[in-house]
């Protein structure tokens, strides 16, 4: 095959996933969409899969410097990056790979909870400072089992992360645009309505325009002194600003946190903070998962290069 029907875009693949990739199909790189346009003419003309992995804007301006472009496959579940309706609009598919992550996200939620409410962070370093032998034991932390926990998006990942919390005997309450089949858990049509009603605010929306600033600060400050803020899905889905200052303040009893608004260079407020556990968004980061997302991706450019339909289609 004499052309390059695929292009690699982001400088976030790893060598082994680079590597699937242009084993596959003749291909390009490039470190992200601002490099686009400095790509040869005739490279650009023959690219007709663009596997993108990242966060950098890639608008329509990026999808018109390739005339044959049919897909953009999307290495993770939220592909907010990627300016959808212009995909739509030059018949270009989108693709993710939801499903095979809903695990670790999910995982990852619930242990935010526990390490926020049991003072795991702090527990560890009392140990490993020498502290506990010699000043005794930490003050009491709080009970996980038992809360009511208010999720905010009762998606594929949120779903999964509700199961395991009525595991934890939790009563499970729910934001969503309109009420699901549930094993009778409390649907509340509006984030401030839910917040008042929970201990724990487990965010678990999709990215985008459509959420940003969705858990306002009027929802932030309803959730009161014991309240916890979980987030595992976009740092731009909830007002930062308003949750540091609640943090800060004691309006709120703590976070765990694995999004921010501004990654990896977050603000340093976050920093300062005794009452949050932090991680570099990291949800769906082991090797089992991550393999699995590199191979739908490549699954879905495939079906598209051989005519066949697309595996798991956002548009």
């Amino acid at each position: 095959m004499s052309e390059t029907p695929l292009l690699i875009c982001g400088d976030a693949f790893n060598p082994e996933e680079r590597d699937r990739l242009s084993s596959a199909w003749p291909s390009a790189f490039v470190s992200g969409p601002a490099g686009m346009a400095d790509l040869d003419l005739g490279l650009r003309s023959g690219i007709k899969a663009i596997a993108f992995k990242g966060h950098k804007p890639f608008g329509g301006d990026e999808m018109d410097l390739f005339p044959r472009l049919g897909v953009i496959a999307n290495y993770g579940v939220g592909y907010d990056a990627i300016d959808v309706a212009a995909a739509s609009t030059r018949s270009i598919g989108v693709t993710n790979t939801p499903d095979v992550l809903s695990d670790d996200v999910a995982d990852l939620a619930v242990a935010l909870m526990v390490a926020q409410a049991r003072t795991m962070i702090r527990g560890h370093a009392h140990v490993a400072s020498g502290r506990w032998a010699q000043e005794g034991e930490m003050p009491l932390s709080r009970k996980v089992s038992g809360s009511t926990v208010g999720i905010v998006g009762l998606g594929r990942i949120g779903r999964e992360i509700a199961d395991r919390l009525a595991a934890f005997k939790c009563e499970i309450h729910y934001n969503s645009r309109s009420e699901k089949e549930t094993p009778g858990w409390t649907w509340h049509g509006d984030v401030v309505s839910l917040a008042t009603a929970v201990d724990f605010l487990v965010i678990a929306l999709v990215g985008g325009p459509a959420t940003k600033g969705y858990v306002t600060r009027e929802a932030i400050q309803a959730l009161g002194p014991r309240g916890v803020v979980i987030n595992i899905s976009r740092g731009s889905t909830i007002d930062e600003g308003a949750l540091l200052d609640a943090l800060e303040s004691g309006a709120i009893a703590g976070a765990g946190l694995d999004v921010y608004e501004n990654e990896p260079n977050i603000d340093p407020r976050f920093l300062k903070l005794a009452n949050v556990v932090l991680q570099p968004h990291q949800g769906s980061g082991t090797v089992e998962t991550r393999r699995a997302m590199a191979e739908l991706q490549l699954a879905n450019i495939s079906a598209f290069l051989e005519g066949k339909p697309l595996v798991t289609p956002v548009n």
